[in-house]
């Protein structure tokens, strides 16, 4: 059937049409009209495709699309009548600049055309029907998806076609749609959203960018899109790095928290850092917002962790900085801002020394002390941990009050925060004082309960704690009361028991084994059966413990009645 001569799409073609007869009489820079006749070409294919989409005459899209495209269409017409006569009545240099900015925007129709075809756009027609979301009044999972994608792609290409108006309108709808649900990030991130924020971030609009920022942002929130952002490599990283220096507050908040999920890889951590980004996170960390300081932190922490670029943090003064954010930051602040230090100071003397003589150890008393939730604890737990590997700080904070403070992490709940403590346990027994003071203040129950725990890194690290703290006799009777203490040891020692250092474990029977009563109970648990099987296994100390529980055996034939 003939389509309507006051349909759209038949009315662009027959503008385009009246155009194409009119440039061959032109007689005016017809090298300049040879490239708008390409143009035209180009821009017939694509209304003849549109014609085929039986959507296409009632889709918004489009027809904002066509109806701008005979508004241009028309506008050439006009120029080309002008070219035509003798002479350019409104001179060379305005017709000139007039046929210039019929090129540009016949080059941008058939840009907006090409996206508007592979879109999908066209495709979806009345999606909210013909995929049945409406049944019986009731929205389906499977159709309310199937709407969420044509919104996003809908939106999508909004965001790259039409008016700086209508894209930051877009813009606006696309937030709304992520904030709305995590799912619809992952809809929106399949229909290819990610790529065409990158190119947004280009914008000359400070408000447009600031809005492509969040959206960035929201979609670094979801675990399963973020590889796709990575994936943008050095061009988003770049794009990000210059919010940080020159963007809004809340811009620069968004930024962080975007770059927090892109910091995690080597390479992108070294691209940030040779690019300034620390100094400008330092910044951000000294003069921010509550919120962009706490994200910023945490983008340093992830930085942190790669050796490659420490000598950076260094340079920027880094500690003093991050200090000053522990006095006055958010509890998020403080907790990334220990995990950053904790990174940091790793094998670096100095940098312990630095933390301490700045008050470092007042400050993490204080986190300590005043965090609600138990989780937060482990980073200062590490920190403790780390600088208790250096001899001086490690007296420092026995005298300071944090055993008692360790004490009561080791019975806390949450496993990874058990290790922590049990590992701070092992760096602060560096001499008998200390060994004594944490065995009277109640480590070693604790610890032998954590010898039982599910998983192998717990069992070790509680093994290895209590290892340090046999090392003082009165710890080795506080053990020998515990009725499960030995028995749970003998345990750690089976080799089905794989990726737990064995050496601990001997250590710690082999502390006892001199008691006859620990022998026995050693003996009993069926310690001899394992420990030959360690033998072979060429185990430290293994050897020794066995010769020692066989001589046992020996004396207790010779034993009084």
């Amino acid at each position: 059937m003939k389509a309507p001569e006051t349909d759209p799409i038949n009315l662009s073609t027959q503008h385009l049409s009246s155009l194409l007869d009119q440039i061959p009489l032109v007689k005016h820079f017809k090298g300049k009209w040879v490239i708008v006749k390409t143009k035209l070409n180009d821009l017939e294919t694509q209304l003849k495709d549109f014609s085929d989409f039986p959507a296409a005459a009632s889709n918004t899209l489009c027809l904002d699309h066509v109806h701008s495209v005979s508004h241009t269409l028309i506008e050439a017409a006009s120029v080309a009548q002008k070219c035509q006569g003798v002479s350019l009545t409104e001179g060379k240099l305005k017709t000139q600049s007039d046929i210039d900015s019929v090129l540009a925007k016949l080059d941008r129709h058939v840009r907006d055309g090409d996206v508007l075809i592979k879109s999908g756009v066209l495709q979806d027609g009345d999606v909210l029907i013909k995929s049945g979301v409406l049944q019986d009044g009731v929205v389906s999972s499977g159709s309310k998806r199937e709407a969420v994608r044509a919104e996003s792609r809908n939106l999508i290409t909004r965001l790259q076609i039409g008016s700086a108006e209508s894209k930051n309108s877009a813009m606006d709808s696309l937030l709304g749609l992520l904030q709305e649900d995590d799912k619809n990030v992952v809809i929106a991130v399949a229909q290819g959203v990610v790529p065409v924020l990158v190119k947004l971030m280009d914008s000359s609009s400070l408000e447009m960018k600031e809005k492509t920022v969040a959206s960035i942002a929201r979609v670094s929130m979801v675990d399963s899109s973020k590889h796709v952002l990575i994936a943008e490599g050095l061009l988003l990283l770049n794009h990000l790095i210059r919010v940080l220096e020159s963007g809004s507050g809340f811009a620069k908040e968004r930024a962080c928290v975007a770059l927090q999920a892109l910091s995690f890889s080597k390479e992108n951590a070294r691209a940030i850092g040779s690019r300034g980004g620390i100094s400008s996170l330092l910044e951000i960390c000294q003069a921010g917002t509550p919120g962009s300081q706490a994200f910023a932190a945490g983008v340093l922490r992830n930085l942190a962790g790669f050796s490659e670029i420490k000598e950076n943090f260094i340079e920027e003064n880094a500690v003093m900085v991050l200090l000053g954010l522990v006095a006055s930051g958010t509890a998020l602040a403080q907790e990334n801002v220990f995990g950053c230090l904790c990174n940091l100071v790793s094998d670096d003397e100095s940098l312990k020394l630095l933390i301490v003589r700045e008050g470092g150890i007042g400050s993490l008393k204080s986190y300590w002390d005043s965090v609600s939730a138990v989780k937060s604890l482990e980073v200062a737990v590490e920190l403790l941990s780390q600088l208790a590997s250096c001899l001086p700080i490690a007296e420092v904070l026995v005298s300071d009050g944090f055993v008692v403070r360790l004490v009561n992490v080791l019975n806390c709940g949450v496993l990874s925060v058990r290790i922590a403590a049990a590992r701070a346990v092992s760096m602060l027994g560096i001499n008998s004082k200390a060994r004594k003071e944490m065995g009277e203040c109640g480590c070693i129950g604790p610890l032998i309960k954590m010898l039982d725990g599910k998983a192998v890194e717990e069992k070790e690290s509680a093994a290895k704690a209590l290892s340090t703290l046999m090392l003082y006799a009165g710890n080795r009777k506080i053990l020998r009361k515990d009725e499960r203490g030995i028995v749970t040891v003998v345990q750690l020692l089976d080799p089905l028991i794989q990726n737990l250092d064995k050496k601990y474990p001997v250590a710690i029977l082999a502390a006892l084994v001199h008691c006859r009563k620990c022998r026995k109970q050693m003996v009993a648990a069926g310690a001899c059966l394992h420990l030959r099987k360690l033998v072979e296994m060429d185990i430290e100390g293994a050897n020794k413990l066995l010769e020692s529980l066989g001589r046992g055996k020996i004396w207790g034939v010779f034993a009084r009645p």
